[in-house]
């Protein structure tokens, strides 16, 4: 239990902010758990139509720290290798 007024201030300071980053974490783990379901399923446009959301997404929960920068790359990366592979076919 904190004791000065600032640790107290920090404490409820921190709990709003980790509530903040496990909306974001489960809003990235969505759009990752959405566009697999797309390319499981086969369907290539729906997967082409999301894909720029997927970016915005991605990119904004990386920007603000709740996952690195260098996943969020990699994840977009691999994902638009996959639908890429999938429209050759």
């Amino acid at each position: 239990m904190p004791n000065t007024i600032s640790a107290i201030r920090r404490s409820k300071k921190t709990q709003i902010q980790t509530s903040v980053n496990k909306i974001r974490k489960s809003k990235y783990k969505t759009a990752v758990k959405k566009m697999a379901i797309y390319l499981e399923s086969g369907k290539i446009d729906e997967a082409k139509k999301f894909l720029p959301k997927f970016y915005s997404q991605l990119m904004k929960v990386a920007k603000t720290g709740v996952i690195d920068k260098k996943t969020a790359s990699r994840k977009i990366s691999r994902i638009t290798k996959k639908i890429n592979k999938l429209r050759k076919k």
